[in-house]
């Protein structure tokens, strides 16, 4: 028997460590998962075959940027974002809040919503909760997030107090204002790096049943030893029949660290962007491809990898890419490190099910610890 949409399956735990399946309206998806970040209806440089092929199962689409260019009116038209890019799994939007919250220069926020200046062209455009509901119900997205006040780091107590309470009243009106039945809305906690704070905003947002909930204001500047020192007291009391969704993190390590202490579901743009500038991500650490110790390297970037990329290509040659400028060179590159996230997350949900996660998590971390995954020089 089919399982309902919104329905979430806990397969199986491993001390903290979830395995799962959420069920969508364009199927289900297995979890630990990682969501390949798809901004403007396309994850740079993929096609979706390409993304099926290294083993993607949800696309993250910005609602902020796809509102602005080509608008939701058009997509709605040409039969919904997953038509208009040619997906057809599950597609999550965000909300647009932590675009506009970013606009420090061009935004004011009110209880209503926030007015705020296009980036692209200067324009005006407000966006309330119902404005944000509004353009995912015409994107047609499975997965649609509330509109909340994502605050930056650091911020007073009165500030993160004030933000929790908006987030919480802005989650009430974008519950009211969904007009899809198919469309499940994930709520947003808040509360800056307070466990107490985060406590208090969990009790607001999870007082709205929903299908999933989601820990928002985490990666906007913030030392990252801080989350994951909060992670561990704060994931266990997110409900545990419901996907919990870390936003905008972030690097295998961080997976790793994350999925220890029960989240479920991730995006990020890490690992395609790093890619563009070179920076691979393998099994024994990170490579920079522009290096000149690659110049007349045969072998493949990662030897323990299969995918596509690594069973083609050698070293030299992607350097080679790279140096010329080949967008070649950033296909291959990205192909690749998205190929070594997908394969991360089923090995992780491979070792949860089996009852070794302990090992896989001190493998990875003997692997990856100490080692700068961001691709900053």
């Amino acid at each position: 028997m089919k399982s309902p949409i919104g329905t979430f399956e806990l397969i199986a735990k491993n001390e903290k460590a979830r395995r799962g399946r959420f069920h969508t309206h364009h199927g289900s998806f297995e979890t630990p998962t990682f969501m390949a970040v798809g901004t403007k209806a396309t994850v740079k440089g993929m096609t979706p075959q390409d993304l099926e092929n290294c083993g993607t199962q949800v696309v993250l689409g910005n609602t902020y940027h796809l509102h602005l260019r080509p608008g939701e009116k058009l997509i709605q038209k040409l039969g919904g974002l997953h038509k208009f890019m040619n997906w057809k799994k599950p597609i999550l939007t965000d909300s647009g809040g932590f675009q506009v919250f970013s606009l420090a220069g061009l935004r004011q926020i009110t209880e209503e919503g926030v007015q705020f200046k296009s980036h692209l062209d200067g324009t005006a455009h407000f966006i309330s909760p119902e404005k944000s509901m509004e353009i995912q119900m015409d994107l047609g997205s499975d997965i649609v997030m509330a509109f909340d006040e994502c605050l930056s780091y650091p911020a007073t107590n009165e500030q993160i107090q004030n933000s929790m309470d908006r987030t919480h009243r802005w989650l009430v009106r974008s519950h009211q204002a969904m007009t899809r039945t198919q469309a499940l809305l994930f709520g947003i906690v808040q509360g800056g790096l307070n466990l107490e704070f985060r406590k208090y905003s969990l009790s607001q947002v999870t007082s709205v049943d929903l299908p999933g909930y989601a820990l928002g204001g985490f990666s906007v500047g913030e030392p990252i030893e801080l989350m994951h020192h909060l992670l561990p007291d704060l994931v266990p009391l997110m409900p545990q029949n419901k996907p919990r969704y870390l936003m905008g993190v972030g690097t295998p390590l961080d997976l790793i660290l994350a999925i220890d202490s029960g989240i479920d579901m991730f995006d990020c743009v890490i690992p395609t962007r790093v890619a563009r500038n070179g920076t691979i991500y393998t099994w024994s650490g990170k490579v920079s491809i522009k290096r000149a110790e690659y110049k007349e390297d045969p072998g493949p970037l990662d030897p323990e990898c299969d995918c596509a990329t690594c069973t083609n290509y050698s070293k030299a040659y992607l350097r080679h890419l790279f140096l010329s400028g080949e967008m070649l060179g950033s296909q291959l590159n990205t192909y690749h490190n998205l190929y070594f996230y997908m394969q991360l997350m089923k090995r992780a949900r491979s070792h949860i099910e089996k009852g070794t996660w302990r090992e896989f998590k001190e493998f990875c971390l003997t692997r990856f610890a100490g080692i700068d995954f961001t691709g900053k020089k």
